[in-house]
């Protein structure tokens, strides 16, 4: 994992850690000893050191249940998992089924398994079990008729594990450890081995995609990394290991990598350096016909394709930012004139350039672009600047970079910052919503008031119940948004679709235009009534994007989630506040809504409920349109 610093004290700092007497001092040091490059051996001993940590004590973690069902020996892909999870602050209690036993398990209701009760199931199989109902001379239609019925077994697992333990599932992609029969012609060959695995990791990925089954794609990394980085034949044979121990950790960190992104973990932006990382040279020193980039030079086209990379993920949803100690009239040309540019200045969502620290200069983009500093990536060739950002920025990702500019864009990929497990309309949106959002901005600097800001964007909102088309976006607003976001809790698709579905709930989407353009859907509710008293509805989840903060869509909202309720007979409003690191923002929403504290809230993690009496209950005035969806 060559995107992480390397480290040589690594004993003598795990060392210092453990000696630390405060818990949550001595969960930052093995956290921060997690997010350096680790051999196997590291990773095995830094999770013997996680595992007598009281999970319990340590504020502002995640607590999971995984279970690993295997087809072949996995008891060494734990500790990678494990410290992968340390790594974004979660921690992971393992349960790991007996050695090709995981169907037993699975179908047992009185297996251990069930006992675990999983929250997140992950299934590594091999191909083995497939290849051997396929002989070397069979037909397309009888190896057709083979991989579906493969493929249909495994869904069937998918979908036992949802039903026994409404858990996340995760799908390992087949490792293609066959020897090729034909050579080349092998991919001619329906019956070869080689075949096979890939058509059947292609057809597992398709049903992966219906099924709603997040797909862990060893079988591409093992490409990229090449086979022998992740099958020891020797290993295989003698103890049935599929996945090598040295690849382990690497397994880890793909599998976490899924589990944070629908957790709402990945990172949401990408802040580049100038000189040197996005061109050759200084372009204060050089001036713009004197950088390096483009075609006519090895080093102009590494740098090329760093912006192209960069390009690709701005596409996709990634927001794009500039820190660089420059002269920021210089560098804004070269982003405007310089024909080999491929990123542009309308690309750039924020944009600081000055000789500032650039810790100070990240917080700024922080701020400006309203995100936590642990949204962002920040890529520089400087090795002092991204020790400087290290050391007073943990929690902003810092890539560390070759020499050779040249691996720079593999570089960033590898690390897997921006893991998505969705892509939806508001991904390929989201730069155009940010450049609107600037503009947004200097209307209000420009306003006389803040009232007559708000009045000047002309804003409706267009609202109604969450359909089944909408269901993609609003578990990723549900699993992404950390700030406005009072309870923090995460949700799966399917129990998305099941609350969307399911009578007692009323899920509601809000979507908000002004005079600048479409924000999007930026803000989901999803209330529940209590079956005790039907007449008490409880906000279980309220979420709003940042992009529309401090323009009344909260009070709309709420306007709207009381109508809703009091047309279902509901005549008072619940809803619980837990304080978390991210979240501080929302800390008054409820009491100034005229929310009143509950009695008998008192609980260790701080949560507090406040109630509302809906006849009570004025609707809030706000400068905002209505619409119906």
């Amino acid at each position: 994992m060559r995107w992480l610093p390397a480290i040589n004290d690594f004993r003598d700092r795990l060392r210092a850690a453990q000696a630390t007497e405060s818990l949550a001092d001595r969960f930052e040091q093995l956290a921060a000893l997690s997010r350096c490059r680790l051999g196997f051996l590291e990773t095995l001993a830094l999770d013997r050191a996680v595992s007598h940590l009281d999970p319990g004590g340590v504020a502002g973690t995640a607590r999971l249940r995984l279970a690993l069902l295997a087809s072949s020996t996995v008891d060494q892909l734990v500790p990678g998992l494990q410290v992968a999870g340390l790594r974004r602050k979660m921690l992971f209690q393992c349960h790991v089924a007996g050695f090709n036993q995981y169907r037993q398990e699975l179908l047992d209701t009185q297996s251990s398994l069930h006992r675990f009760a999983p929250q997140i199931v992950l299934f590594s199989l091999s191909a083995r079990e497939a290849l051997g109902r396929i002989r070397l001379t069979d037909a397309r239609a009888d190896v057709d008729a083979a991989i579906g019925e493969t493929v249909a077994d495994i869904r069937g697992l998918w979908r036992h594990a949802r039903d026994a333990f409404g858990a996340t599932v995760i799908q390992q992609s087949f490792l293609n450890t066959s020897e090729l029969v034909f050579g080349s012609f092998d991919r001619q060959v329906p019956g070869a081995p080689a075949q096979v695995v890939r058509r059947l990791n292609d057809q597992l990925a398709a049903a992966a995609a219906e099924e709603r089954v997040m797909l862990l794609d060893i079988a591409q990394a093992s490409e990229r990394d090449g086979l022998d980085a992740w099958f020891d034949v020797s290993c295989w044979l003698q103890g049935k290991l599929e996945i090598a121990p040295a690849a382990a950790p690497l397994y880890g960190e793909l599998a976490v990598r899924l589990i944070a992104a629908q957790r709402g973990l990945s990172k949401k932006c990408l802040v580049l350096d100038l000189d040197n990382t996005l061109w050759g040279g200084t372009v204060g020193d050089d001036g713009i016909e004197g950088i390096v980039l483009g075609a006519g030079s090895p080093t102009g086209e590494a740098h090329a394709a760093l912006q192209h990379y960069a390009k690709l993920l701005q596409a996709r949803g990634v927001i794009l930012a500039i820190c660089s100690k420059n002269d920021p009239r210089i560098a804004e040309e070269a982003f405007r004139d310089h024909p080999e540019m491929v990123l542009k200045w309308s690309d750039i969502a924020c944009f600081v350039a000055n000789w500032d620290p650039k810790p100070r200069n990240l917080e700024l983009i922080a701020a400006r672009l309203n995100l936590g500093l642990d949204g962002l990536v920040f890529l520089d060739d400087n090795p002092v600047e991204r020790a400087a950002v290290r050391d007073a920025l943990p929690m902003v990702a810092v890539p560390e970079l070759p020499d050779d500019p040249a691996q720079y864009a593999r570089t960033l990929a590898d690390a897997g910052y921006f893991e998505s497990v969705a892509y939806t309309d508001e991904d390929l949106r989201r730069n155009e919503q940010y450049l609107a959002n600037a503009s947004r901005d200097l209307e209000r600097e420009r306003s006389g008031s803040m009232d007559d800001f708000l009045q000047g964007l002309d804003m409706t909102a267009e609202y109604g119940l969450v359909t089944d088309a909408d269901l993609p976006r609003v578990t990723q607003l549900i699993n992404k948004t950390n700030q406005f976001n009072p309870t923090t809790r995460r949700y799966a698709p399917d129990e998305v679709r099941g609350f969307a579905h399911d009578p007692r709930y009323v899920a509601l989407k809000f979507r908000l235009r002004d005079r600048f353009g479409d924000n999007g859907l930026v803000s989901a509710m999803i209330l529940r009534s209590d079956p005790a008293t039907p007449e008490v509805y409880e906000i279980d989840t309220w979420v709003m994007s940042c992009r529309v903060f401090g323009r009344q869509l909260e009070s709309e909202a709420l306007n709207v989630a009381a109508e809703a309720i009091r047309q279902r007979g509901g005549r008072v409003l619940r809803a619980d506040y837990i304080p978390t690191a991210r979240n501080a923002v929302v800390s008054d929403l409820y009491p100034n809504f005229g929310f009143q504290r509950a009695d008998n809230t008192h609980a260790a993690d701080g949560t507090v409920t406040w109630e509302l009496a809906l006849d009570q209950y004025d609707p809030r005035p706000t400068h905002i349109k209505r619409r119906s969806a």
